[in-house]
């Protein structure tokens, strides 16, 4: 092939290639707190002449004396700066550049060495040449952070756009392709790593305890008692008083080390930035408890509650106040802290109160978020009557459920028990096992009283849910074993204290269900389970690969959100430890729910079929059938999961025509074995591991892996705030025992219902912290990239794969205008809550500009980057 071209190109020997280079200055990138004041490049003529460096590679001659690596022209440095060109977003410089290439000597240019001889680094955007013999235009993309030369210890290289299985890469680029995923693995660097290292290698979670301050976490990955997926290394010094740990870093250090491509953007961080000052200062308010009300640290109603959002807290002017503002840029912090005046904390209203104050206490709205809140994955059908437990009985004894048909037979539109199975019209939110086993401990820290709950559901005529009995359930020890002491609560038409039992029962559910969807749901199925894969990708798949530029948008800041999480908020001590019940417990718990962790039924139809809300339908596009028919989160996730297969499969066709393909790359093999005994390591010996030897287990795991990084994260992300920014409705904690009647608890519970009921959920203390951080998680940035959207238009130079990624965008924004429509529908009653429809799996790619910031509840970005 590339024969043919040189042999058309005498007439152009010494060709003068002209091409531009766009790039980004730190300056304008990163709002680095340290760096301001302090000199940064500003002046763009430092750039040109020798200040960057470019060095084309041929792909088709090879250089004997260079290890048969493609020849290297001179080097050229960069040119005028053009600055006037509609195209160039905020911050972007664009320069010209002029490379000497001899065609006859150097062929067909493949590849680009960049050197950066400044003091500071730069992000590189894309090089372009304008007309490359026998090629036309040629697009370089590298959206990479270019540290200064003598930071490393090989060359910078940066391939053209084209995409290669490694048997197909051009003999004279091989060596570089090689070279770069060495560079990338780093397996002969132990660390400490330092801010501009590019090495992508694995560890244990064994950071996350503070053993030298006497606060110590088990490490979480690399034992039978507590496997876990791996993070990325650090290097850190250990601690000293257990060496199997690595120390933690300080507030004043820098970030943990990710791979500086893996940071965030620079819209991105600095909105991120912001909102976390807001936390910070939300993190204050106990000092000014008594301001707030007349019993500190308490809420006693639901208006107060209400006023964090309608006029907001006063926050007294501390020196902690006071210093935040002097480090942080003022443009950031205006909107948070007005200059001069009140420090005035206010929360935007949750959208679950916005029109309503009450709605969130009917049953109905409690049953309807079970299929269109933000934890829409754990309801299941109910098979078999009373529900039974999987607790291993010579420890627990028999922990059947208590709840009879007596108890739900009246609420359940004349059926029996036995029609209502036959007739798929029973549910359960069963939490009852999930907890069961931690109560003991986690019910001995001060300040918890935490049952484990079963709920159950009846599917009602017009295809609505309707809570029929909530069990709470105690450990109690007897005879050696826990067994559990429970009592049973069903609806009631009365009012009073007894219409008050049963809405603690619903709120005691729903504290068991914050706490899976928080530390199950989102941290361990979407945030830790991910990270292996980011890491295996970059040590394994060129970025050449067809399944590399496939997977990369969906890694996009995941590592490096991450280890903001394991600094401030899954830490001994963190955020999470603060806010929600389990405390020191969490992650531990966390690791031992991985245990019966299975990729494969993480792809949806997987899912709803385990869960008995699907059965199998060949005659459907989906090739699964709801039994809910209006289950909003399951409808508008098959339709995204078919769209994400679609484009999985046409996409992949293009480069692998057959399983022998496939078989023989030694890339992809390379990468899937990593991910199952590296990254994956603790469940390696799981026998539903795809083998990896045919095109179909490939499509489904890109899937299933772009499902989890983008639709299943958006799902359980994006509507924290909107439902659980108000503590009633979804609360984080419960702090007392159900009142009984003829005790003076239940006295009180006449008198004043609503005090009781703040006084059993979250504390004051816990709740701003928690809805704080809750406002942080649920906020787009301005800078989101959608699914069905990417950052670079030219990330391949394939037309076939363009031409199928905009069929997958067509696609998209069809399902975005059936999501509209469905919600318009008044038969689907359970789309709709008070006053705002389900939009949490509307894709949002129709939105090009960034529109959608904040906290929308709408929109899947591309990955898991909050």
């Amino acid at each position: 092939m590339f024969g043919g071209i040189i042999d058309g190109l005498t007439g152009n020997k010494n060709a003068r290639l002209k091409g531009s280079v766009v790039l980004m200055r730190k300056s304008v990138l990163g709002l680095d707190v340290t760096s301001i004041g302090a000199t940064v490049v500003d002046n763009i003529t430092e750039f040109l002449g020798r200040g960057v460096t470019c060095q084309l590679i041929s792909s088709t001659v090879v250089d004997p004396n260079n290890g048969n690596r493609g020849k290297v022209c001179a080097e050229a440095g960069l040119e005028q700066w053009l600055t006037t060109l509609p195209s160039l977003t905020a911050g972007e410089n664009k320069f010209r550049v002029t490379f000497d290439w001899e065609v006859e000597k150097l062929g067909v240019p493949g590849a680009i060495i960049v050197k950066n001889n400044h003091a500071s680094e730069f992000f590189l955007k894309t090089i372009t040449l304008d007309d490359a013999p026998g090629r036309g235009t040629v697009v370089f993309v590298a959206n990479s952070w270019v540290y200064p030369q003598s930071k490393y210890r090989y060359n910078r290289v940066f391939f053209a756009n084209d995409t290669y299985l490694p048997s197909q890469m051009p003999a004279a680029l091989k060596p570089y392709r090689d070279d770069e995923l060495r560079n990338l693995r780093g397996d002969d660097q132990q660390g400490p790593y330092q801010v501009h290292d590019r090495v992508y290698r694995y560890d244990v979670y064994n950071d996350l305890g503070a053993p030298d301050c006497g606060n110590p976490r088990p490490t979480l990955g690399g034992s039978k008692d507590h496997p876990y997926p791996r993070r990325g290394r650090t290097g850190r010094k250990p601690n000293k008083s257990d060496p199997s740990t690595e120390s933690r870093l300080t507030i004043l250090d820098e970030d943990v080390y990710v791979p500086r491509d893996e940071r965030f953007g620079h819209i991105k961080k600095s909105d991120f930035l912001g909102y976390s000052i807001k936390a910070l200062v939300n993190a204050i308010v106990p000092a000014i408890r008594t301001y707030v009300d007349l019993s500190p640290g308490e809420f006693d109603s639901f208006k107060d509650i209400i006023r964090l959002y309608e006029g907001g807290i006063k926050l007294p002017k501390i020196a902690a106040l006071e210093e935040l503002r002097k480090q942080f840029p003022l443009q950031l912090v205006k909107d948070v802290l007005p200059v001069g005046g009140d420090y005035l904390l206010k929360l935007p209203v949750p959208q679950i109160i916005k029109e309503d104050k009450k709605a969130w206490m009917t049953d109905e709205e409690f049953a309807r978020e079970i299929l269109a809140g933000v934890n829409p994955m754990v309801i299941r059908r109910l098979t078999e009557f009373p529900p039974r437990s999987t607790l291993d009985p010579s420890k627990y004894g028999d922990h059947t459920s208590t709840i009879t048909a007596a108890h739900i037979e009246k609420n359940m539109e004349g059926l029996t028990v036995q029609e209502a199975l036959d007739c798929n019209r029973l549910y359960i939110l069963d939490h009852h096992d999930n907890f069961m086993p931690f109560l003991i401990d986690i019910n001995n820290l001060d300040g918890n009283f935490i049952y484990a709950t079963r709920t159950l559901l009846f599917l009602r005529g017009d295809g609505t849910l309707a809570p029929v009995a909530i069990e709470l359930s105690l450990p109690e020890l007897r005879d050696g074993l826990t067994t559990a002491k429970s009592e049973v609560y069903t609806p009631t038409s009365a009012t009073g204290a007894e219409a008050w039992v049963w809405h603690l029962a619903k709120a005691y559910a729903n504290v068991n269900d914050y706490c899976w969807h928080q530390l199950i749901s989102h941290w361990l199925n979407t945030h830790a389970v991910m990270e292996p894969f980011v890491i295996a990708t970059n040590r394994q798949l060129s970025v050449t690969h067809p399944v590399h530029k496939l997977l990369q948008p969906h890694y996009r800041d995941t590592m490096n959100i991450n280890s903001l999480a394991r600094q401030a908020l899954i830490n001994g001590g963190g955020i999470f430890e603060t806010t929600v019940f389990p405390r020191k417990y969490a992650l531990e718990m966390s690791s031992v729910i991985y245990k019966n962790w299975n990729f494969t039924e993480q792809a949806l139809p997987d899912d709803l079929i385990k869960r008995g809300m699907a059965v199998a339908d060949p005659s459907s596009p989906y090739k699964v059938r709801l039994l809910i028919e209006d289950y909003p989160y399951a409808a508008d996730g098959l339709a995204i999961w078919h769209a994400i297969e679609q484009w999985v499969t046409e996409y992949l066709a293009i480069y692998y025509p057959n399983d022998g393909v496939l078989q023989a790359d030694v890339e992809l093999q390379a990468w899937w074995k990593e991910v199952r005994e590296i990254g994956h390591a603790d469940l390696k010996d799981e026998p539903w591991w795809p083998e990896m030897q045919t095109v179909a287990e490939l499509a489904k795991a890109c899937a299933t892996i772009i499902w989890t990084a983008s639709a299943l994260h958006a799902a359980v992300n994006f509507g924290q705030y909107p439902y659980a920014g108000y503590l009633p409705n979804r609360p984080s904690v419960s702090r007392r025992p159900m009142p009984v009647p003829g005790t003076k608890e239940y006295a009180e519970l006449e008198c004043q219902p609503e005090k009781v009921f703040v006084r059993t959920i979250t504390s004051q203390f816990q709740a701003i912290v928690g809805i704080s951080l809750l406002e942080i998680l649920s906020s787009h940035s301005s800078d989101e990239i959608y699914l069905g959207q990417r950052d670079t238009p030219e990330w391949t130079s394939d037309a076939k794969a363009q031409e199928a990624f905009k069929r997958f965008g067509a696609r998209l924004t069809e399902i975005e205008k059936r999501v509209v429509s469905m919600n318009g529908n008044p038969q689907l009653k359970n789309r709709n809550g008070p006053g705002f429809p389900y939009t949490l799996l509307y894709a949002n790619t129709s939105d090009r500009k960034g529109d959608a910031a904040g906290i929308t509840a709408k929109g899947i970005p591309n990955s898991i980057s909050i």
